[in-house]
């Protein structure tokens, strides 16, 4: 256990999260996803699992240390439920309260239809299944940047 890290971030996760760049994608995704098969066709190319934790309690922890892109496009995306595009289930709506909290500002989460969520994911740098039960409780991060500080800038 390390100072200051979610403990629910284990080794595999925080490797793939710091070993993304500018643009790179992050499926998060719950327990009924195709998560192997999917995770195959990504960068990582296999599967990193976060267990036992909901898709809220996992954004948390991942959006405690990855930057998501600008505020001029969205960053986080959710699938859309079939038949009902604009509805968002309450697993959603969580999953937005972690984003808004994260960013300190509202951050609307945009839809991807299902079919076009599996084909994203699998351009992921990396797929991330969290033991979330609730159906529609996948999102699609992409990382920003860090800022330079001026004692850090070169």
């Amino acid at each position: 256990m390390l100072k200051t890290l979610d403990p629910i971030l284990n080794a595999d996760v925080l490797h793939a999260l710091a070993s993304m760049g500018h643009g790179d994608t992050l499926a998060l995704v719950d327990t009924n996803f195709p998560a192997a098969s999917v995770a195959s066709h990504t960068v990582l190319g296999h599967p990193l699992e976060i267990g036992n934790v909901s898709a809220p309690r996992a954004m948390r922890a991942i959006l405690s240390l990855l930057p998501l892109d600008t505020p001029l496009q969205p960053s986080v995306g959710r699938m859309e439920v079939m038949a009902a595009p604009d509805v968002l289930p309450e697993v959603q709506r969580e999953v937005q309260a972690e984003v808004d909290a994260a960013e300190g500002r509202s951050a609307p989460l945009y839809g991807i239809e299902r079919f076009a969520f599996y084909e994203a994911a699998r351009s992921a740098f990396c797929v991330v299944r969290t033991g979330e039960t609730r159906f529609y409780g996948c999102f699609l991060l992409t990382k920003g940047v860090i800022a330079p500080t001026s004692e850090g800038s070169a």
